[in-house]
């Protein structure tokens, strides 16, 4: 009697997250801090360049757009074929580029994470002036959860912040333009490394300690790729904000130098851990 024959099993499809954003050649922020991100978290990341740059630990040295065709038919070619389940958007230089991704973003059913990128960890500009109305106007009204630094803050509401108690009203002004949540990220304050999730009616103080590292390159880009892989898993809004920041805050304390100026932040330090036991 023939044996029967045993069918291999599928594997299991990991949720996919898409990140729209520029290149860094140094792999420590932008698209590359964005996949290694998603791996950590167990998702399939994919991408969608929107700019090459050239870029090392001591700053940007020239940035390159892509043609608004080439990142439209990127987003296409994935979205249309395998399908997302959270998108992440980053470096997007100019205008024409913000509004064929917020375009792009409408016709997607899937949360979307807004890092509202204006300048590099090194304070080069990565944002054109002319591009800022249709931030505000354009993609912020698109994000599930929008995720500023202060200094984007300022850039794209004229609110600055000196202390917590500015986190309030700059998330107020960030949430007038449309997002669903706004993350006030506050870690350019003294003390604490303390951040405000909020949609308007509850507020999610979330708070960790200061670690002692300059190497912090690719902070923002982290935490909003592991914001996107929590919505991706099926995690609410603050089950994944607060996953992203205990991860983050870990992947700073472990920031490694790299080069002769600000290193990155490690992404993989929860696998670089000396494991105890047997």
């Amino acid at each position: 009697m023939a044996k029967p024959v045993s069918l291999p099993v599928a594997a299991p499809v990991p949720p996919r997250v898409l990140t729209v954003a520029g290149s860094d050649s140094g792999g420590g922020a932008g698209v590359q801090a964005d996949l290694k991100t998603m791996l950590a978290f167990g998702v399939h990341g994919m991408s969608v360049l929107t700019a090459v740059t050239a870029q090392n630990s001591l700053g940007v040295r020239g940035a390159w757009e892509l043609p608004v065709e080439a990142v439209r038919a990127q987003y296409r070619a994935v979205v249309d074929d395998i399908g997302v389940q959270a998108v992440k958007t980053g470096m997007l230089s100019s205008a024409e580029l913000v509004a064929a991704v917020a375009e792009l973003l409408m016709d997607t059913e899937a949360p979307v994470v807004v890092d509202p990128v204006g300048v590099s960890k090194h304070g080069d500009p990565l944002l054109a002036a002319s591009a800022l109305e249709g931030v505000r106007k354009r993609l912020l009204p698109a994000a599930t959860v929008a995720t500023p630094n202060l200094d984007e803050v300022a850039q794209l509401t004229g609110v600055r912040v000196e202390d917590e108690t500015g986190l309030r009203r700059a998330a107020d002004a960030v949430l007038a333009f449309g997002p669903r949540w706004a993350l006030i990220k506050g870690g350019h304050l003294a003390g604490d490394a303390v951040d405000l999730l909020t949609d308007g009616h509850e507020e999610h103080w979330l708070r960790a300690p200061r670690h002692d590292n300059r190497h912090t390159h690719g902070t923002g880009c982290t935490l909003a790729s592991a914001i996107a892989a929590g919505l991706a898993g099926g995690q609410g809004v603050v089950e994944a904000v607060v996953a992203a920041k205990e991860y983050v805050t870990g992947a700073i304390e472990h920031g490694f130098p790299l080069g002769a100026g600000i290193g990155p932040v490690d992404h993989a330090w929860r696998f670089r851990r000396p494991r105890t036991g047997g």
